[in-house]
This record gives C-alpha cells, structure tokens and sequence, in this order.
C-alpha cells in the first residue's frame, strides 16, 4: 500500500498515553527516513515531542474553535490542507471517529488503533478473570503503522536526549552534586495512589540519608499545598509545582538519576528519557500493557495480589471494589527504600 510520505498521528490525551507514542513515532521515523509525521493533539503536550526530527504538532483545541461536530469539520479541513497521506488513529474515541468520517469522504487511508477491550474486560474481570499479560500500548500502536504499510520492530530502548536545564531550573536545584531523584506521589485515581502518610515516612527516610536532592513533582493547587509543605519540613526537599513550564519539568526529568511514581504520567515521561523508574501499582498492573517504556520489570512494586485477588479490578484505576480501598498499604515503605538506594548506590 503506497500511503505517501506525510502521516497524521492522533492522539489528544492523557499525558502518559501522549507520552507512549514517542519512541514509536521515533523509531518508525528511524526506520523510514523519508516520512514526515504531524501529530495531532492538544497544545499543552507539545514540549513532550521536542527534539523529534520531521514531527510537526497541530494542536487541537477541542475546548474552542475545535469543539462539537462543526468545529472538528474546521478541524479535519485544516489538516486536509497539509497533504496528509494517511492518518493513524492512536486514540480511537468519538472525536477521532467524527474525523474518520470526513477524512472518508476523500479515500484518504485511516487506520484506528485495536485497544483491546475484550482482553482488558477480561484481565479486569471479578469472576472468570483471566490473569495473563496483554499487549503494550506501545505495541498497540505499532501494529497501526503496520497496516498503513509501514511496519517496523519497536526496539527496547530508543529513549529521547537529556535536555539542557534553563536557568531557571539550575538556580532552583542550585548545582547540587548529589544525585536528583524525583518523586511524583500523585496519580489521576486514588485506586493507584500509594497513601501520602507512608509516602512522606519514605521522603522522611530519604531526607535523613542526606545523599540525596529530592524533587517533588504534581499539578493544582491541592497537591501544590501538600508538596510546598513536605519541601518546607525536609531540607533535602524541592516541590517543582507550579513553578516551571511543561518544558522546563522535562528538562529537569531527563537530568534526574531515579524516578518514584505511581502508574501516572510522570513515570512515562521519565521513561522517555531512559531514566531508571520505580513504579508502585495497586488496583492497577501492569498486565493491562501499560508499564513504562523500556523498564525493567523488577522495579514495579506491586500490590499483595494474595491478598487482594481480584488485581486488576480496573485498567485506570477507577474502580475499586469494597475492600481494597487500602491495596497499596501492602506495599512497605521499606520495600520502596530498598528498591531506591539498590539502584542509586550501586
């Protein structure tokens, strides 16, 4: 199938799922040197596709001029006037598919992503569940270039550059020596947010060790007032909320020696950067194919599956049975410490 050599990538939201489509949309271009990808999503995630080669961003603003059916016709016309070959869908919901109708309407190839929702019904499943691993998101993706003829093997680690630090950010963490470790404590469902008391007894912990420069990472003003007050008791501490631009939060990512995050977005920008990443699981895991990119599988802690059988109960976190409200207080501060100082201190 000749598709030309311009490709519409779409994929609006969430962060972490924004985030998953850039080593496969890099080394989909490695492997074809000749195609250029536009990616359609919102303005707010463009920084997360700098230093790509031959990628534009078309951002769309489905809260404004982009929003309801007439605003995704003005939408699909915009980018019809790029010379857009083909167009993989990487999120298939109901904006994606009002604009597979249009593009319909010019022959224009338009290949949406399978997202497996049998297989997850059944992973998530409280009775006849079938507990066995499904496919990354980002082999889900991949397959989607494979049939607009453009396949190509995802590698295990094709990670972005370390990124040059404003000075902004280097007066903040003021050219500390000791190694920078990032914690994002926060998550979009409190089924897959480790509780913040044992949270703060592992910052408490790592604070005494005085070998370390702490960065807390989150957003609104709720976890801004949690963050600002951890970094006002721990000395070693530094909330980063609020006070730098997408851009520069990724700079500073891609400088960090770990990573702490919960099954969020943090842990797949971290990622992006090759950067080790401890990740703590509760109703969530990572069967359902959303584990960081190029992780290793040891440095997932997950949930007592002994205890709380029914893990996965859900694939984002949202639904949590009566009874396992507390799944990840069975994850011991101790066991994320010593997963930390394993990988910092060797």
């Amino acid at each position: 199938m000749d598709n030309g050599k311009h490709l519409l990538v779409i994929r609006l939201s969430a962060m972490g799922d924004v985030a998953m489509t850039v080593p496969v949309i890099k080394s989909l271009l490695d492997t074809y040197p000749e195609l250029r990808v536009t990616v359609l999503t919102k303005a707010f995630f463009t920084p997360i596709f700098k230093g790509l080669q031959r990628v534009d961003i078309h951002v769309a603003d489905v809260g404004g001029k982009h929003k309801g059916v007439y605003g995704l016709w003005k939408l699909y016309r915009e980018l019809k006037g790029l010379d857009i070959d083909a167009v993989a869908d990487l999120h298939n919901v109901l904006r994606s598919n009002i604009l597979k109708r249009y593009f319909g309407l010019t022959g224009i190839p338009f290949v949406q992503i399978d997202k497996g929702r049998k297989e997850k019904k059944a992973l998530t499943a409280e009775k006849d569940k079938v507990f066995k691993p499904l496919k990354s998101t980002h082999q889900r993706y991949t397959e989607v270039f494979d049939r607009l003829g453009y396949p190509f093997t995802l590698p295990q680690t094709n990670f972005l550059s370390k990124r040059t630090l404003s000075e902004k950010c280097l007066g903040m963490m003021e050219g500390n020596s000791r190694k920078w470790l990032g914690i994002a404590p926060f998550a979009a469902f409190s089924g897959k947010m480790y509780p913040l008391g044992l949270m703060e007894e592992v910052v408490q912990r790592l604070n005494k060790t005085n070998k370390y420069k702490i960065v807390l990472f989150g957003g609104g003003p709720k976890e801004k007032e949690i963050l600002e007050k951890w970094d006002h008791t721990y000395t070693d501490c530094l909330s980063v909320v609020g006070k730098l631009t997408l851009e520069e939060e990724l700079a500073l990512i891609s400088n960090l020696d770990l990573m702490l995050a919960m099954d969020s977005g943090n842990a797949h920008l971290a990622a992006l950067f090759g950067i080790p990443t401890i990740t703590l699981w509760g109703v969530t895991h990572p069967y359902a194919g959303f584990y960081p990119y190029g992780q290793d599988l040891d440095n997932a802690l997950l949930s007592d599956k002994d205890r709380y059988p029914l893990i996965p109960t859900s694939i984002y976190g949202n639904k949590v049975p009566e009874g396992y409200e507390n799944v990840m207080s069975s994850i011991a501060p101790k066991a994320v410490l010593e997963k930390i100082f394993m990988l910092l201190d060797t």
